[in-house]
């Protein structure tokens, strides 16, 4: 299966070991005593700095925006889902070491792991091939999405979208209203609805009412076929 990865990563490690250590996730270590690699937390936190860096150099040398524009394209860049949107696309996840337990776990956990590894992926390559070679493979599988970033406006918090596209649309201000709250103080889980008019038109869940209103206006923007593609 790494033979597989390493095609499509189009990097020919000199330590293969770099490779396997980055598709390691720390559960794997607890059900494998005799495994000899680390997990992939170490070579995350160098990967994403150095995604951070090459996203943040090519902002800068080739769009005059302001401070706040970039920032905004970069984090729609390098946020989990695009993550694990391109770790997907390279096959990433037939190749990742994990428990059983978190195998089991397909939904948000497995695009947070994704997304960790293909951290961690870039942080390998710079190890083994150094910077230039780490921002060839950011620039051609993560940078390569920002035009499409550019022209959805998936750049824009969506609440932000939602409150535009209502505006523009249908000459209304959205409103959020609490559904649903359960759970105990350490662990809340929140139930947001998005209303138009005083009419539901989506809700979303979170562990805050602001992550339940951003995932209630995400999905409001499905629901009324507001997502470009």
């Amino acid at each position: 299966m790494l033979s597989s990865l390493t095609k499509k990563i189009g990097v020919k490690f000199k330590n293969k070991d770099l490779l396997k250590q980055a598709v390691t996730h720390r559960s794997y270590l607890n059900e494998n005593r005799s495994y000899k690699l680390d997990h992939n937390e170490r070579l995350e936190f160098l990967g994403d700095a150095v995604l951070e860096l090459v996203v943040t150099e090519h902002l800068y040398n080739n769009y005059p925006n302001p401070e706040g524009d970039l920032t905004s394209w970069r984090a729609a860049l390098v946020n989990g889902e695009m993550l694990a949107d391109v770790a997907k696309q390279l096959g990433m996840e037939e190749c990742l070491l994990m428990s059983k337990g978190e195998a089991k776990d397909t939904g948000r956990a497995r695009h947070y792991l994704l997304a960790n590894a293909l951290e961690a992926v870039i942080g390998a390559i710079y190890l083994d091939q150094g910077y230039e070679v780490s921002k060839k493979f950011i620039m051609d599988n993560i940078v390569v999405n920002l035009d499409k970033v550019l022209e959805s406006k998936s750049y824009m918090d969506p609440k932000s979208k939602f409150q535009e596209m209502a505006q523009e649309e249908e000459k209304v201000t959205p409103s959020y209203k609490v559904t649903k709250e359960w759970g105990l103080d350490h662990d809340k889980h929140f139930t947001v609805g998005v209303y138009l008019n005083n009419k539901l038109v989506a809700e979303g869940e979170g562990n805050s009412k602001q992550d339940a209103q951003r995932e209630a206006a995400k999905n409001g923007l499905e629901a009324k076929g507001w997502l470009e593609d």
